[in-house]
Order: structure tokens, then C-alpha cells, then sequence
């Protein structure tokens, strides 16, 4: 089992992936399929708050909702459209806030919850440690890509 500091230096590491490639790209430019670089950004800033939610929830003993119930590609789809409206600056914003709060949630999990199970935001249980791993390996995967569409790989 991996530490909190541990889980969020794996986020660290997948952000730093992405962030390396923002200032190559221009904002409005297609980077993944029908998506612009800012939505993707705004794709990832909705996975934060949902996840944001859960590990609330999961602290105060209570569980959260699960906006992706529906399905993931509905929840993506909702959740860049809801931030279609925003400026890329905006967005850009919204991506960093979240990823800062899920890292404060991470260290703010009460040790006795940390390793308990916890309500996922597309339905079914799983740990802190097993949400984290996921959406790190989800914008890493992202970032590579990105990169390889830059490449033309």
C-alpha cells in the first residue's frame, strides 16, 4: 500500500507529463480526437472534482454520488460541455484548483478511511489508493497521446 505523500507524487509525476506539453500546443487546437487542448483540460479538471467529491464524502463517513453512473463517455461529454463557456485561462485555473484540492483531500483522509472502501464516482467501491492510481494513469495516458499526435506518430 502506498503512503498519501506516495499518491500524491504519482498525481505530481502525471501532471508533469501534461504540463510539459500545455505551452507546446495552441489552446484551441485539436490534440485528441474532437477535443482541444482546453478541453481536455477541462475533461480532466471534471474527473478531479468528481473525485474531489468522493474522497469528501468517503472522509466525513458519508458516501458521495456517482455523477458517472450514467456511463464515462456521458460524464465526459457533460463534463467538458458544462465548461464550454469558460476561457481557456478559466479553465486552466479550474484544472490546477482541483488537482490541488484532490491532493489536500488525499492528505485530509482520516487514517482509519484511507484504506477502507469508498464509493467510486462511476459507481462500484474502491480505495483511495485505487482511485488515485487510476486517474494518474488516465492523464498520463492522455499526455502520451497528446505527444504522439504532436509527433504525428
Amino acid at each position: 500500500m502506498k503512503s498519501k505523500q506516495q499518491l500524491i507524487d504519482q498525481l505530481d509525476s502525471a501532471r508533469a507529463q501534461m504540463e510539459a506539453l500545455i505551452p507546446l500546443v495552441s489552446t484551441e487546437e485539436e490534440v485528441y480526437p474532437a477535443w482541444t487542448m482546453r478541453q481536455v483540460l477541462a475533461h480532466i479538471a471534471g474527473w478531479d472534482e468528481a473525485t474531489l467529491a468522493a474522497l469528501r464524502a468517503h472522509s466525513g463517513g458519508h458516501e458521495s454520488g456517482t455523477p458517472a453512473v450514467r456511463g464515462i463517455n456521458i460524464f465526459n461529454a457533460q463534463s467538458v460541455e458544462t465548461r464550454e463557456a469558460l476561457s481557456y485561462a478559466q479553465t486552466r485555473r479550474e484544472f490546477d484548483m482541483n488537482r490541488a484540492e484532490v491532493k489536500q483531500a488525499i492528505l485530509d483522509t482520516p487514517d482509519d478511511k484511507f484504506f477502507e472502501k469508498m464509493i467510486l464516482p462511476w459507481g462500484g467501491y474502491g480505495t483511495v489508493e485505487g482511485i488515485v492510481n487510476i486517474f494518474a494513469e488516465h492523464e498520463a495516458e492522455h499526455a502520451e497521446e497528446i505527444r504522439k499526435a504532436m509527433l504525428k506518430e
